[in-house]
């Protein structure tokens, strides 16, 4: 390689740029995918949402999933119990999306960032959350969820709930079957893409 530098050509020692190369071809090599996941959840089944939809716009899908996650299981907590709150706010922050109790309840169709900030988010809401008298706790939709991400969850000391033991959380705080009757809705809303 050859760089121009204060009008002569130099040429600089190669190897380290070459060991870097290296490192990374090394690890694009052995770097393997997992297979597609085909699974199916309650929440795409609602819409009728196929995985091969959700693939064309995983981050899209994850986010809009998530929201409609976090407004049924809040409207539903609204609806019978008889302790419920709005989220817990710290400053700017919103460090759960509902109350119930003694319980501050986050809501994720699934955890599948394993940014730094994301991780940091979780384990420093956690412990504000506990140290304000609370039981921190997540409630989510999916298994597939990032091993990073939830051991980030349970550093923050939160009591994570995941597919079907959400379901049971829930029908236990709300005496509603939930799962039942999110699959009891049909084909209703199906999406209909033009």
């Amino acid at each position: 390689m050859i760089v121009q530098h204060g009008g002569e050509m130099q040429v600089p020692d190669s190897r380290a740029l070459q060991e870097i190369l290296r490192q990374y071809s090394d690890s694009f090599s052995r770097k393997t995918y997992s297979a597609e996941n085909d699974d199916h959840d309650v929440i795409m089944d609602l819409f009728g949402i196929s995985p091969e939809l959700k693939r064309e716009n995983r981050q899209y899908w994850g986010r809009e999933l998530g929201m409609c996650w976090q407004l049924l299981v809040t409207e539903l907590f609204r609806q019978t119990v008889k302790d419920f709150g709005l989220g817990y706010r710290l400053e700017q922050d919103e460090l759960c999306d509902l109350v119930s109790g003694r319980d501050a309840i986050d809501t994720k169709y699934r955890i599948g960032s394993g940014d730094a900030g994301t991780l940091k988010k979780f384990k420093q809401y956690g412990k504000t959350l506990r140290d304000q008298g609370f039981t921190p706790v997540f409630l989510i939709v999916r298994e597939d969820n990032l091993p990073a991400a939830i051991q980030a969850c349970h550093v923050g000391q939160w009591d994570v709930y995941t597919g079907r033991s959400t379901f049971d959380y829930i029908r236990e705080k709300t005496s509603v079957d939930f799962l039942a009757w999110l699959e009891s809705v049909g084909s209703e809303y199906h999406i209909q893409r033009q």
